[in-house]
């Protein structure tokens, strides 16, 4: 997973930084990811995001919230100074999280977790390495608060892989025919460990190829990238990008290397 995959616009982002995960928590998180911002008054900066079909675990302003996976692209609007430290949780942490990532579904609850607000705030004071201190405090809790993965969790992690990693599976059939299980398993781990079904998993894999590919390639065929991606022609590309982006892709495309405009941030 590339590190502004999932990122429209990455020409507006404030700081940013991917950071992996540390010990056991390796099997729980696939990246921390740590944006720090300081906008001068008066101004914003817009963040859009094609998230991954994943939950996160954030802290931020001393606040832990847990989301969820989402149907559609989201953005945020940044202002002042700041930060945030979210976790991309692998299926593995959802289950000592929440018993239902489909009620998440395009929504995020708090959680009561004063003792990780506290631990991450700690590590972020300002000074040298404080992400890296932020990522081990995050580690550690996650760590503890999940315990061994088990056999089931550990297929949801595997499940994860096939789907959304490098060389992913085309089909939910091709997904199941790897990891040797039914396609029923497959789907009935999916909706416990993520929220979405394998198919929709392919498909946000597929809509994220897009953007990233079209914005890094302005001359890049559209006709030829949905065939190169598996959709069926370049109405159906152009369909799931309305869809969830809300715009076509030359749109996008067009503008996906500018800067904001005047006023809309740094």
């Amino acid at each position: 997973m590339r590190e502004t995959r999932g990122v429209l616009y990455p020409a507006r982002l404030p700081e940013f930084h991917r950071l992996p995960p540390e010990g056991r928590a390796r099997d729980l998180a696939v990246w921390f990811w740590i944006p720090e911002w300081d906008i001068e008054p008066g101004r914003s900066s817009r963040q859009d995001i094609v998230g991954y079909p994943a939950l996160n675990l954030v802290v931020e302003q001393g606040v832990v919230t847990l989301s969820g996976a989402t149907t559609r692209a989201s953005h945020r609007d940044l202002s002042g100074t700041g930060w945030a430290v979210g976790a991309l949780l692998r299926p593995a942490a959802v289950a000592a999280l929440t018993d239902d990532p489909a009620a998440l579904v395009d929504d995020e609850w708090i959680v009561d977790a004063a003792d990780l607000a506290e631990a991450v705030s700690a590590g972020m004071r300002s000074g040298d390495g404080h992400r890296e201190r932020a990522v081990t405090a995050f580690s550690d809790w996650l760590a503890h608060r999940v315990g061994p993965v088990d056999g089931a969790a550990a297929q949801a992690n595997a499940l994860v892989d096939v789907l959304m990693g490098d060389h992913a599976a085309d089909t939910v059939e091709e997904a199941a025919t790897r990891l040797a299980v039914s396609v029923r398993t497959l789907q009935r781990l999916a909706h416990r460990y993520v929220g979405v079904s394998p198919a929709a998993m392919i498909r946000r894999r597929r809509l994220q190829e897009a953007a990233e590919r079209l914005r890094l390639d302005a001359g890049l065929d559209l006709t030829e990238l949905a065939a190169e991606l598996g959709y069926a022609d370049h109405a159906h590309l152009t369909r799931d990008f309305r869809s969830v982006l809300g715009i076509a892709p030359r749109t996008y495309r067009a503008g996906a290397g500018e800067e904001p405009a005047e006023g809309a941030g740094p």
